[in-house]
Order: C-alpha cells, then structure tokens, then sequence
C-alpha cells in the first residue's frame, strides 16, 4: 500500500520522532511509504529506513502566494484573533488545506494514488483544516484538556475534529475525546487507539553509539523538554528528598533551564544534578542509566518510557493523566507511583537497589513497528471501525 505521513515540521521532538518512527514502520512491513512536512529546520530529524521518501511543501508560502490565503489570514490576525485566542489557525487553515489538496493531486499524479495519509498532531491538523479526505485519519498525541463549554471551544472542535477519523495513542487520551464529544458537541467519523511504534532495533542501535560525556558512575536519567508539562521541578524536589547518591541526569532543554538549575542549587543538590542539553541521540543516556524517572504533569504516550525499556533500562513513573498505563501494564503497573514528592521520592529510592534488573521482551510486543503499521492500513483495507 502507498502511505503518506504528514507533520508540521521534523524539529527534534517527540511527536515529530514518532511520525519519523511510522514512516520508517510503514516502510519495514513492505509498504510504500512517504513523508511529508510543511516547514524546515535547521537539524531534521531523518528516517532510518532508506525506503522511506521525504517531501516538504512551504505550505504557508504557497497559501499566502496565493493572494486569497494571506488576505484571509490578515483578517483572522486583525479581527478575529483579538477577541478570539488562539484562533488564527481559521483563516490560515482555510487556503493551506487547497494548497496541500492540489499538492496531493500533483503527487499522486507522479507516484499513484495513497491509501492512507496520516496527519500527526494539532498544530498539524490546524494548517490544512480545511483538508477532507476518507482516506486520511488524524492522529491526537496528547490529551484534550476539556475544562470548560464555549461556543470558542465548540468551533475549534467542529473545525478540526467533526466527521474526521480520529486515532489516539493511547486509551487515556481516548478518553478524554470521549468527553470531549459530550462538552464540545461533535462527532468524529470514528475513534481508534493506535500505539506509537517503538522501533526497537534502532534504539538498540544508537544506544551502543559512542557518547563521551556520560558519567562514570551508575545515574538516574530524565530525557524530555524541560517544560511546565514534564515537571522536572517535582523529579529534583523528590530527588533531594529520596537521600539517593547516584548522580541525576536530566537530558533536554527548555524554557524552565534557568529556573531548574537555580531550583537545584536551593535544595542543595547541583552538584549531584548534570543539565545535558538536547542530544540528537538520547539512547546511550538511557543504555547505561540505573533507572528512568518520569515525573510529568500528564502525557499522551509517555513514548519515553518504552524507548528506555527497549535500552534495557527499568523505569519509574507519576501516575498522570494520559498514556503511561498503556505502556506500564500488567507486572509494570509496580512501575507506577502516586503523582507527589514523598511517593515519588521513595519510589526512586526503591528502584536504585540492587542490581539492574532485566527487561522482559514482550513488554514492547504492542508497539512493535509492524504491528503498529499494520493497524493503521487495517483500516484502509476493511474499513474504518
């Protein structure tokens, strides 16, 4: 089958490393696999598998260039998102959804016709919103924070959710459409879950690179943006208070560095703390770390946790909203600890005795890359369900 994985730019990020993940699945179970994205960067990220085609499109030069698409976004910046935040994407979204339809009609032309176009995240959907196609279901990587009614949120929902086929990524994040649906008033064309793939043998590839600025010394390891959403402050207030030795590791970079490191050097532990910046390749931080602590406010996923279990690694979790039940389940569910600083602090405590333990292989069966590719295409072939 002829897929096309559509992402709004390939940044180092986890949503952005997952929709390289499904191009590079969907290619490994013998499938024609493409992917597109609308804006570049400076470092992309790349696909591994060399069957995979990549493709941009500047969708919002072309939209403007069209004369109509930057008169509607004028109008939306001018009059509409003053009084309505955060509502740009409807003017915008209108002409970049013509723009990407008479991209696909121009591909297709070239390489045949796609089976399935798979849009990740939001941000993406927003872009081309007014894009509709049967073929084409939209993938929801976090949850939808449903905390009040307005005819704001309703529109937004209709504009970008109603009559489309949705896939989460996990049951938490379905949940939260389910609710969604009864605030908000719409109805998707249908709603699935659809794992992330974990591309095992790849991560077990990279985490054996060379990377010399490890610590000697067994660590606990944090990989994430350091953001209000990832709640690192929570991990070293729990830290300071687990009276735990090994050095902490946190690998990322964000807005919240400053305020992390100043609030490191409150609690007495900066020299045990290492601030590792952002690393095109994570694993061999997660390889030889002693554990894996995730301390986040909610996650779609938590695609972290099962990239760390695939290196080999145990892991430790806040229990949050989302999608980290569906990676620690079963005997994993000891994994998990109430989201606060004393729970969190002890867990860490526990999970550093002893020697390291091994991991089970068929913890990463659901999100192997052909399993998952394979559930995303049964949908094409059968129907949607």
């Amino acid at each position: 089958m002829r897929t096309l994985v559509v992402v709004r730019s390939l940044k180092m990020g986890g949503m952005e490393r997952v929709a390289v993940n499904l191009a590079d699945a969907f290619a490994q179970a013998g499938h024609e696999s493409h992917l597109l994205s609308f804006r570049r960067v400076k470092k992309p990220l790349a696909p591994e598998h060399e069957q995979v085609r990549q493709h941009h499109l500047a969708l919002r030069w072309w939209a403007r260039a069209t004369g109509v698409g930057l008169l509607l976004e004028l109008m939306a910046r001018l009059f509409l998102n003053p009084f309505v935040k955060r509502s740009l994407f409807l003017g915008s979204g209108i002409m970049g959804g013509v723009v990407f339809r008479v991209w696909l009609r121009a591909f297709e032309r070239r390489h045949g016709t796609v089976d399935r176009i798979v849009f990740r995240g939001i941000g993406t959907f927003e872009l081309v919103w007014a894009f509709r196609d049967d073929r084409a279901c939209y993938v929801l990587e976090n949850i939808l924070h449903v905390r009040e009614d307005s005819w704001r949120r309703r529109l937004f929902a209709r504009c970008l959710y109603q009559g489309r086929h949705l896939v989460t990524v996990s049951d938490g994040v379905a949940d939260s459409v389910r609710r969604a649906m009864e605030v908000w008033r719409f109805k998707p064309a249908s709603l699935r879950v659809v794992y992330n793939p974990c591309p095992v043998e790849s991560i077990r590839r990279q985490m054996q690179q060379p990377e010399p600025n490890l610590p000697e010394e067994p660590y606990i390891v944090n990989v994430g943006r350091l953001v209000p959403a990832k709640d690192q402050a929570l991990l070293l207030r729990a830290y300071s208070r687990s009276g735990v030795t090994l050095p902490l590791v946190l690998v990322g970079d964000g807005q919240e560095r400053n305020r992390l490191e100043a609030l490191a050097k409150e609690l007495g532990i900066a020299e045990r703390v290492m601030f590792a910046g952002q690393r095109d390749n994570p694993y061999p931080w997660m390889h030889h770390a002693r554990l894996f602590v995730l301390s986040s406010r909610f996650e779609g996923m938590g695609i972290v946790l099962f990239e760390a279990l695939a290196c080999g690694t145990p892991v430790l979790s806040v229990d949050c909203p989302g999608g980290i039940r569906s990676v620690l389940k079963g005997e994993l569910e000891t994994s998990i600890v109430p989201h606060d600083e004393k729970s969190l602090a002890t867990g860490i405590h526990a999970g550093v005795q002893g020697e390291k333990p091994p991991i089970n292989e068929a913890w990463l069966d659901d999100f192997r890359p052909e399993g998952v590719a394979n559930r995303f295409l049964a949908s094409a072939r059968q129907g949607e369900s």
